[in-house]
């Protein structure tokens, strides 16, 4: 009996040595690298809006959208329209870009889904628009309030938007942009009467120096 015990404590012991063992592992253990991410500033008439764009999350998105900023395609374009969803504006988005210029658009990307990225269409998101999948090229709007239902189902019937990114400072000039004035007549379809009445000017966007 005596022997048994004995063997049953050396068991034990064993045991809390094995869990020390992988105690100690862990916490020596290096943490994984967090996903990188871009920082860049738009400077608008209205103000400045600071962004962080997730390269290492939606890299195709994220790149294409650097891309644009690295070679300033994004200088003196434009925030054209402005959906409310509700009567408050507390839920809406603004859009802008190139509006499709061929001098200045490149070719459109593949479709990075809310299923691929884990971003989601929540207060701040900025995110690609785009007719359908696979033709998203230059022009983007960012969310105001939470609108998860444009991440889409990755299906066909409901593909949703590729967030690429979020608002870190200046949702107070995305705000603004939501109630400017807009047009009763201007654009077409489910756009019209949510174009601004006067776009307002995007003068440059830039990727923010450290030190910033």
């Amino acid at each position: 009996m005596k022997r048994m015990a004995r063997s049953l404590v050396a068991a034990l012991l064993a045991c809390g040595a094995l869990v020390a063992v992988f105690a100690h592992a862990e916490e020596g253990a290096t943490p994984a690298a967090a996903p990188e991410v871009v920082r860049v500033v738009m400077h608008t008439a209205q103000g400045d809006i600071h962004l962080a764009i997730e390269k290492g999350r939606a890299p195709i998105t994220a790149g294409n959208f650097l891309r644009y900023v690295d070679q300033k395609r994004f200088d003196n374009i434009t925030f054209y329209r402005a959906m409310k969803v509700d009567e408050e504006g507390k839920y809406g988005l603004v859009q802008g870009g190139l509006r499709g210029d061929p001098k200045r658009v490149y070719p459109a990307i593949a479709h990075e889904p809310s299923a691929v990225t884990g971003l989601s269409h929540k207060d701040g998101a900025i995110s690609m628009a785009q007719a359908k999948p696979g033709t998203a090229t230059a022009d983007f709007f960012i969310i105001i309030g939470d609108l998860v239902s444009l991440d889409g189902r990755n299906t066909p019937e409901d593909p949703g938007y590729a967030v690429f990114g979020r608002v870190t400072e200046g949702m107070d000039v995305v705000k603004a942009i939501m109630g400017l004035p807009r047009s009763e007549t201007a654009g077409e379809g489910v756009m019209k009467g949510q174009m601004l009445l006067e776009p307002l000017k995007i003068l440059s966007t830039r990727r923010e120096q450290q030190g910033q």
